[in-house]
């Protein structure tokens, strides 16, 4: 399905019924990698799987900034006449839902956010290194976006007044630090590290992140 959002298409899947979900993926993916989940959350939510612009089926950009990503999601929630959904965002995904938390303070009921930074720094330094050499041969606008981009403050998530919920791996390409500093600033989070898992191991064609969604749902 597609919606022209300020005259642009979104590309999104629409699947199940009850409260609204939104789904967000990582850098480089699309919608899909939530098949797996999809089939789980269905049974109890309206979920909106969406592509970002850039990636998958949606439109092509000049540029690529996260607080872009965050006005597209707010202005399809608004399109759609969503009524305080909850956001599920992953890697970048989660950014963007940090940014639509604190920037639009009545438009999500509840925010979980896997793997997610508030700057590049927030990445281990081993991974921004593999990331600068990437750049360097590519020059590939989604790599340049995680080098340079976010830029979220304490106080910006001071902001954010909705139950979250944030998640990363055991081994994730996220300082556990930063993890922590996140969840630290965020009054009302929860936080949660997957034993032996990766950076999208339990996301990416998994089921493991639903569960995790319905328990603490």
């Amino acid at each position: 399905m597609f919606l022209n959002v300020d005259g642009n298409r979104i590309h999104y899947e629409k699947n199940g019924s009850g409260q609204a979900m939104i789904l967000v993926h990582g850098n480089g993916e699309d919608l899909t990698i939530f098949k797996e989940s999809v089939a789980r959350l269905r049974r109890s939510f309206t979920v909106y799987a969406i592509d970002l612009a850039g990636h998958g089926k949606s439109y092509q950009p000049k540029q690529l900034h996260y607080e872009s990503y965050a006005a597209d999601i707010y202005a399809f929630i608004r399109e759609l006449k969503i009524e305080k959904p909850v956001f599920y965002g992953f890697s970048d995904g989660g950014i963007v839902g940090i940014i639509l938390a604190y920037k639009y303070q009545n438009l999500l009921s509840k925010l979980i956010i896997s793997g997610a930074n508030t700057n590049p720094h927030g990445l281990k330094w081993v991974v921004r290194f593999g990331m600068k050499m990437k750049y360097m041969f590519t020059k590939s606008e989604k790599t340049k976006l995680m080098l340079t981009e976010p830029d979220i403050s304490a106080e910006d998530l001071a902001r954010i007044t909705i139950p979250t919920f944030i998640t990363a791996g055991a081994f994730d390409v996220i300082r556990p630090a930063h993890t922590r500093f996140i969840s630290e600033n965020i009054k009302e989070s929860q936080l949660k590290i997957f034993d032996h898992e990766s950076h999208g191991s339990y996301v990416v064609h998994s089921d493991k992140i639903a569960k995790h969604i319905l328990s603490v749902l």
